[in-house]
C-alpha cells in the first residue's frame, strides 16, 4: 500500500506542492487539447502570473513566482525545465471534485506522457453512479491502465475496506498515481506493473477502465488503442475481464469507438461474448461526438463519427 514514508525525495517534492497548491484553493478543470491550445495561442504574449498559468494551462513563468526553494525542489525532482529564459513546468494539477491530480504538462506529445481531460471526468462520473447505486461489498477492484490513477483512486476513496490495484505498464503512470493517492489520503491503493490484467492473479468485485482508443502514428501509451481504429485495447479488456469477475461483479468500461458508415462495429464485435446464462450488460452513448477533429487523420476516412461509450457487464453466477 502507497504510504508517504516509501517516496523518494523527488516524488515527495511533487506531493509537498500539490499540499500547498491545494492550501491555497488551486482550483483548474483541464479541457480537450483542441481548446486548451486555442485559449493558449489568445493569451499568448501575456504575463503569467497565477499558479493556473503555470501548473494548468502549462505556460513559461520566470522564477520569482515560486520561492526559491519550491523551484529547486522542482528542478532537482525534474518536473521544471528552462525555456527560452524562463521555466516551464513538466506537470499539470487538474481539479476532480475535492482532489488533485498530477499528471503530465501540455501538449502531451510523449511517448510515456500521462493522459488527464474531459475523457477523465466523465469516467469518474460513470464510476461515481456505479458506486451509488451498487452497494454490495467490494473486497477487490481494479483499475486497468490507470494512468494518473481517478478509477482507483475514486473506489479506494469510496470503499475504504477494499483492496485496490492500480495497474499500467507505464512507470510514468504508476509514478504519478502513487503521488496522487497520497496526496488523496487513500492508503489502500496499489499501483503495480501489469499489460491489462495479465500481471495480477485472481477475481475482481470490480474492474474499471478508460483505455486509449485512437489509432494513433506515434503509438503514445495514452492514445494508441491498438487494432482496428483504436478498439484493440478495449476488446482486450473485454476478453480479459469476463472470467475474472467474481459473481455479482461489474466491469466498467469508458471508451470511445469509431462509427463507421452508420454501425458500431466494436458493439458488434464485443457482442457474441456476452453469454447472456452467465452476463447482465448495458451499453450506452454518453456523448455521440468527440475529437472530430481526428477524422481528417488517415485511416478514418469511412468514420461517420468517434462516440463515447459505457460498458457495464455484470456476471450473474
Amino acid at each position: 500500500m502507497i504510504q508517504e514514508d516509501s517516496l523518494c525525495a523527488d516524488d515527495l517534492a511533487l506531493l509537498q506542492l500539490g499540499r500547498r497548491l491545494q492550501a491555497d484553493g488551486y482550483r483548474f478543470i483541464t479541457p480537450t487539447p483542441l481548446t486548451h491550445q486555442r485559449v493558449n495561442q489568445r493569451n499568448e504574449g501575456q504575463a503569467v502570473d497565477s499558479l493556473r498559468d503555470v501548473f494548468g494551462w502549462s505556460r513559461p513563468f520566470e522564477a520569482g513566482l515560486l520561492s526559491a526553494d519550491e523551484l529547486q525542489q522542482l528542478q532537482d525532482a525534474q518536473v521544471i525545465d528552462t525555456y527560452d529564459g524562463c521555466f516551464k513546468s513538466r506537470v499539470r494539477w487538474s481539479s476532480l471534485d475535492d482532489l488533485l491530480f498530477v499528471h503530465s504538462a501540455f501538449p502531451t506529445d510523449a511517448a510515456d506522457a500521462v493522459f488527464f481531460g474531459p475523457d477523465t471526468y466523465r469516467f469518474a462520473q460513470l464510476i461515481h453512479a456505479h458506486l451509488q447505486q451498487n452497494f454490495a461489498p467490494i473486497k477487490r477492484a481494479v483499475d486497468i491502465g490507470c494512468g494518473a490513477g481517478v478509477g482507483a483512486i475514486l473506489i479506494g476513496r469510496a470503499r475504504r475496506e477494499a483492496q485496490v490495484l492500480a495497474l499500467d505498464i507505464n512507470p510514468a503512470a504508476l509514478r504519478l498515481t502513487t503521488i496522487n493517492a497520497a496526496l488523496a489520503e487513500v492508503a489502500n491503493v496499489e499501483a503495480c506493473a501489469s499489460d491489462l490484467l495479465q500481471g495480477v492473479e485472481g477475481e475482481f468485485d470490480l474492474i474499471v477502465a478508460n483505455p486509449p482508443y485512437m489509432a494513433d502514428p506515434a503509438a503514445r501509451a495514452y492514445r494508441h488503442g491498438g487494432g482496428t481504429l483504436g478498439a484493440g485495447l478495449s476488446l482486450r479488456i473485454v476478453e480479459q475481464s469476463l472470467n475474472r469477475l467474481t459473481p455479482g461483479g461489474s466491469l466498467l468500461l469508458y471508451t470511445g469507438v469509431a462509427m463507421v458508415d452508420g454501425h458500431d462495429p466494436f458493439l458488434d464485435t464485443v457482442l457474441p461474448r456476452l453469454d447472456q446464462k452467465r452476463f447482465g450488460w448495458t451499453y450506452r452513448e454518453l456523448d455521440p461526438d468527440v475529437f472530430g477533429e481526428e477524422l481528417l487523420n488517415p485511416g478514418y476516412q469511412r468514420v461517420d463519427r468517434i462516440a463515447v461509450v459505457a460498458l457495464t457487464v455484470t456476471r450473474i453466477g
